[in-house]
């Protein structure tokens, strides 16, 4: 622990290093994240009253190559970016956490009921119940903390707010109560566990573990319970390109587009079925269609293109990789369309059937294409029916690129962003 007013000392204005390397090096950027933190001590004090804690950062994430594989145990390409979630915490004392949210009424987790409860499910104490669960189960050590989190990560983004903040919240009980033991994979593997079974939603493995190992990485996730994470050595910056994501809007929480969500592993999980398979990362794709005249009548033939898709997206993750570690920047450029081009013919989840008038996704790609193509790339980026698009913009068309994409969906819907280094973690400034 820390005294507050020592590290607004070493925040300094955010001239540290560590901010370098979590937000760059703009002096107004610098400046503006130092008057974050301060202000979030700020809130800690006000609210629990002591000046003795600790910093936290957790990235958001973004999902370069792999769309809709890692529930199948496919592979991905993805990596955290400078858009996060921070937390001021401190031990409390007690069997009791409490955690106020800039901007949401604080809630309070009792550590000595940690039954999953339905009734809480698609809540954010059901999350931290959840992991504390896990993190006991599994032999950890937990406690009452009290943290105010101030969140950067924009929820519905497709940047995964929800798994930044599930493992922001591993991180703390890490660093509070077990000296930082438990690695950045097994807290990822955690905040998914939790997200399942005390969430709700059957999410893969992806979006935590890109945001809590942090950098470009591909992770394989053959054994999703021991998942192969491996650092891409590429420097995007160099390229003159910039990373936009962009949030259309859309989406829907109502029953029947979920269920539109949810029918994407299940569809993909069906033609494995009838393979004799668990995942389709256990099947061929010439399996699939020496069998589609047998199994199309009973999956459905939109389950097949999902597992085409699969099969596709799979494979291309390692030859982008392998063109990254080659600079061979323009094939992976190719690449990322034409993965975008397979989400949209073969998964197709760019637009909700349900409100198919509401094609948020489709139109954002329409006009990605009509001002790059030729020069850059573009596709859906995360889950898809809505939500945000990813594209790679050489700096001569960045100004084009946000004024035409911005024009439709609104100013500072574009986030122009970097891949950063550092995973969830204490701040050790």
């Amino acid at each position: 622990m820390t005294k507050i007013n020592v590290l607004l000392e070493k925040i300094n204005g955010g001239e540290n290093t560590l901010f370098h390397e979590l937000y760059g090096t703009e002096a107004g950027t610098l400046k503006a994240q130092a008057e974050r933190y301060a202000d979030l001590m700020g809130e800690f004090e006000k609210t629990f009253g002591g000046d003795d804690v600790q910093l936290f950062s957790s990235p958001g994430r973004t999902e370069i190559g792999g769309n809709h594989t890692d529930h199948n145990h496919g592979r991905v390409l993805a990596g955290a970016v400078n858009l996060d979630n921070i937390a001021v915490a401190a031990k409390n004392d007690s069997n009791i956490i409490r955690i106020k949210s800039v901007g949401y009424p604080e809630f309070q987790v009792d550590l000595s009921s940690l039954e999953i409860d339905e009734s809480q499910f698609f809540t954010s104490s059901s999350l931290v119940k959840g992991i504390c669960a896990r993190m006991k189960e599994v032999g950890y050590t937990i406690g009452g903390f009290d943290a105010c989190i101030e969140g950067r990560v924009p929820k519905g983004s497709g940047l995964s707010s929800s798994a930044s903040f599930e493992v922001l919240i591993g991180a703390i009980v890490n660093a509070l109560f077990n000296d930082g033991k438990m690695s950045a994979v097994e807290n990822a593997i955690i905040g998914q566990w939790a997200e399942n079974n005390y969430f709700g939603k059957p999410c893969g493995l992806m979006d935590q573990t890109a945001c809590s190992v942090g950098g470009l990485i591909t992770i394989d996730f053959e054994d999703p319970a021991k998942p192969i994470v491996k650092e891409v050595d590429f420097d995007f910056v160099s390229t003159g390109f910039s990373l936009v994501i962009t949030d259309v809007g859309g989406g829907h929480d109502d029953p029947a587009s979920q269920a539109e969500y949810a029918s994407l592993p299940t569809e993909m999980k069906s033609v494995a079925a009838e393979l004799d398979a668990k995942v389709l990362r256990e099947v061929t794709l010439e399996q699939i269609v020496d069998k589609i005249p047998e199994i199309r009548t009973k999956t459905g033939d939109r389950a097949i293109l999902r597992a085409y898709h699969f099969q596709g997206d799979n494979q291309r993750v390692v030859e982008q990789v392998a063109a990254l570690e080659n600079n061979d920047f323009q094939s992976f450029l190719k690449m990322v369309v034409e993965s975008g081009y397979s989400s949209y013919m073969y998964n197709q989840n760019i637009y909700d059937i349900v409100h198919k008038d509401e094609q948020v996704v489709s139109l954002g790609l329409a006009l990605s294409e009509m001002v790059l193509k030729g020069h850059g790339a573009w596709r859906v980026h995360g889950g898809g029916f809505g939500g945000t698009i990813q594209a790679f913009v050489p700096q001569e068309k960045l100004e084009e690129y946000v004024k035409t994409l911005e024009h439709v969906y609104g100013e500072g819907k574009c986030h122009t962003l970097f891949i950063r280094s550092k995973g969830a973690s204490k701040l050790d400034l």
